[in-house]
């Protein structure tokens, strides 16, 4: 018994020596990992893993696969769907982040207007950002909803605006939030002024950008029905065995291969020209 106990008293030692000096390593994060985890951030599904979306698009290129395959017996077609049905997943969420984006542009100039609103009534900074998420924009109440109970929890500003700033992950809500630690910091009686200028700012930046989405629409619809065409039509063969067998060999292979590269090529050339300008986040 003496031995046992001095063996576990030697392992707690050693435990409690190991956590004050041996260095802490992190998990490795590989940069594709590194960029879902940016993307799941605009989207606003910070809370999911990238491992979580990774083994989605694994499901799903499996499902697929197996699927067309049994209609159309062609492996080569099965792996041109399984991949562009992985790839899914990643559509799905650049298509979020993008509405998301979209969303804080038109209601960022009412939410400073609010901010500017409360601090000339006399609010505390703190109790003005926390307002915002009862009575501010639809789009953001969740979101400093959550600062509003960081803060009664920690009482610590700066990092509870730390926290809205990845949240919401817009580089209009990171220069907000920055001009608000700023004033907290250094203290500033044109805080109301600097408000109601950055609100005009954004609601002239939002009308302009809406009117070249609405413009820019056409061509990317286009851009995707020219894409999407051919392999709709190409899913529409599989279910003529005979037809769509002539893909498995290695002439079939290699058409699949040029258009397919082909395609790729060209939809990115028409998104990356039609493509505005977005604002990246700087003060991250």
């Amino acid at each position: 018994m003496g031995a046992l106990v001095g063996l576990g008293v030697g392992v707690g030692l050693l435990l409690v020596w190991s956590a004050f000096a041996l260095p802490r390593t992190s998990a490795p994060t590989t940069p594709t990992s590194s960029a879902l985890r940016r993307l799941l951030g605009r989207a606003g599904l910070g809370d999911v893993t990238p491992a979580s979306v990774l083994s989605l698009s694994a499901v799903l290129f499996a499902v697929v696969f197996t699927l067309v395959q049994a209609v159309s017996r062609t492996v080569p077609v099965a792996c041109v769907f399984a991949v562009m049905a992985a790839y899914l997943p990643i559509a799905v969420l650049r298509q979020r982040a993008t509405r998301r984006l979209r969303e804080f542009a038109e209601v960022w100039p009412e939410a400073v207007d609010n901010l500017a609103s409360a601090v000339r009534a006399g609010l505390s900074l703190p109790d003005a950002v926390a307002a915002l998420g009862s009575n501010g924009p639809e789009a953001l109440r969740g979101d400093f909803a959550q600062f509003a109970l960081d803060y009664q929890v920690t009482g610590r500003f700066g990092e509870c605006l730390d926290r809205l700033k990845d949240r919401l992950a817009d580089p209009v809500g990171d220069r907000v939030v920055e001009g608000l630690r700023l004033a907290r910091e250094v203290g500033g009686g044109d805080l109301g002024r600097l408000l109601r200028n950055l609100s005009g700012f954004l609601r002239d930046d939002a009308r302009t950008r809406s009117e070249l989405e609405s413009r820019q629409a056409w061509t990317v619809n286009g851009a995707r029905l020219a894409v999407s065409a051919p392999w709709i039509v190409l899913l529409l063969m599989s279910f003529q065995t005979t037809a769509i067998r002539r893909y498995a060999s290695s002439g079939g292979v290699l058409v699949l291969g040029i258009g397919f590269g082909v395609c790729l090529l060209a939809y990115t050339a028409m998104m990356r020209i039609g493509r505005l300008p977005v604002e990246k986040r700087i003060l991250s």
